[in-house]
């Protein structure tokens, strides 16, 4: 499923897989159990599974969305947590999809969760899809350099992002001497 999220937007491909490979990873030095680790990976997999119900001439746009084409696009939590409810053996499924735009301040969406309100696992997610959206190539802008990067999440602490989680984000980027962690023409 997830192959089938980043087919329709051009300009993703791999993001999805990125995601939770990095949310694992955030998930390990947070000392979350293997299990745990495991099912955030799953999780991740599908944060953008909402994208689906989003019209393909908004996804795949060049250059930037207008105000209402980007009110198009935050709908995608709620469709993606519509989606992964219905999936009753694995209750949590629809967490990361539904919440992982909200904000450590309150700023996000859908509902403005604000610091802990916000479930561990969304939060984890935030900071992961945040980081692939800089390092990827997008149809306004190539990727960002990995220190712009590192700047970004440094200034998102505890506004955009949990501050652990983004304290671990920074982790990963500074043990990435040469900057695997971003997509690659492979993807």
């Amino acid at each position: 499923m997830a192959w089938a999220i980043d087919a329709k937007d051009k300009y993703t491909h791999g993001h999805s897989r990125r995601v939770a490979e990095y949310s694992q990873s955030i998930a390990e030095l947070a000392g979350k159990p293997d299990r745990e680790c495991v099912e955030i990976y799953l999780i991740a997999l599908l944060h953008d599974v909402g994208k689906i119900g989003i019209p393909d001439g908004i996804i795949n746009k060049d250059g930037r969305l207008t105000d209402e084409e980007f009110a198009v696009i935050k709908t995608h939590p709620v469709i993606g947590d519509q989606i992964l409810s219905r999936i009753k053996q694995f209750p949590d499924l629809s967490i990361g999809a539904k919440y992982h735009h909200e904000r450590y301040d309150g700023r996000g969406y859908p509902e403005g969760l604000k610091g802990e309100e916000i479930p561990e696992i969304a939060r984890i997610i935030a900071v992961a899809d945040a980081y692939d959206a800089m390092s990827s190539k997008r149809s306004y802008r190539d990727c960002l350099p990995q220190e712009v990067i590192r700047n970004e999440i440094v200034k998102g602490m505890g506004t955009q992002f949990d501050p652990k989680f983004a304290g671990i984000m920074l982790e990963l980027i500074d043990k990435d001497k040469n900057y695997h962690m971003r997509q690659t023409d492979d993807d």
